[in-house]
């Protein structure tokens, strides 16, 4: 392993690029390689055992390509499989779970709200940290469904996504949350939707800039950063057509390679 490998990321899908783009921006000398396991997502519909099966996938395909480190940019990834890629791979692994902790000690109104998938709410991991961190604070938690594929087909700014957002938050309008977490990393992509429907005292948060910052520290701490002051690479793969990973992360102009990838 060098310090000048990539970083490796994979998630079900296009969203994990909302965490890929703070850490490239924190981390600018990183080299990386992003994984959108598009044909299968979303994976917060899936049976615990898929999931892993999917993780492991992912995960050997980016040691195949050289990976110094990975993060598991998904949400139900994380709170499913990250113990087993731990526990079984030779490199570092930087999860990303819903960010419970700060919105329950922020509430004032103890009465905070989750977005997230199936998987990810029903997962031992996630009933670990609710359980740790909610104490008094009620737990208003929402599965989107039907969100991933829409972002996915690029239709995240559509009048049909507001509908089907302010039909899913309803409970959440009703409480009174004051914070709302993102518990999907697709979700950050709803962000001027999410603004319009709640009131602007409520407090949006994801998992975007604490992962970055902890992908920082994990490199720090095993020597991995890389410290040549050359020019990046960034590749992105998808297998399916890569045209919405293009746009979402403005690969033309920013000069990413995005290709398609049989994995």
């Amino acid at each position: 392993m060098r310090n000048t490998d990539p970083i490796g990321f994979f998630d079900s899908g296009v969203g994990g690029t909302s965490i890929w783009k703070e850490v490239i921006q924190l981390l600018p000398q990183e080299s990386t390689i992003y994984l959108a396991d598009s044909e299968n997502a979303p994976y917060g519909e899936k049976p615990e055992h898929e999931i892993i099966h999917l993780s492991k996938k992912n995960t050997e395909r980016l040691l195949g390509m050289g990976c110094k480190l990975i993060v598991v940019a998904c949400n139900t990834a994380t709170t499913n499989a990250i113990d087993l890629l731990r526990s079984t791979y030779p490199v570092p692994f930087i999860g990303i779970e819903p960010a419970i902790k700060p919105a329950a000690l922020g509430s004032k109104s103890k009465v905070i709200g989750i977005l997230a998938t199936r998987g990810t709410l029903t997962s031992k991991l996630f009933s670990k940290t609710s359980g740790l961190y909610s104490g008094d604070t009620k737990i208003i938690e929402v599965v989107g469904n039907g969100l991933v594929p829409m972002i996915e087909k690029e239709e995240h700014n559509t009048p049909e996504m507001e509908r089907l957002l302010r039909e899913l938050l309803k409970p959440m309008l009703e409480a009174n949350i004051d914070f709302l977490v993102l518990g999907c990393s697709h979700y950050p992509y709803l962000l001027p939707k999410l603004k319009e429907i709640f009131p602007p005292e409520v407090r949006i948060i994801d998992s975007g800039e604490a992962v970055a910052r902890q992908t920082k520290k994990v490199l720090e701490e095993n020597n991995l950063r890389n410290k040549e002051n050359k020019t990046p690479l960034h590749q992105l793969f998808t297998n399916v057509d890569p045209q919405v990973l293009c746009n979402l992360t403005e690969a033309t102009k920013n000069g990413y390679q995005v290709s398609y990838l049989d994995f």
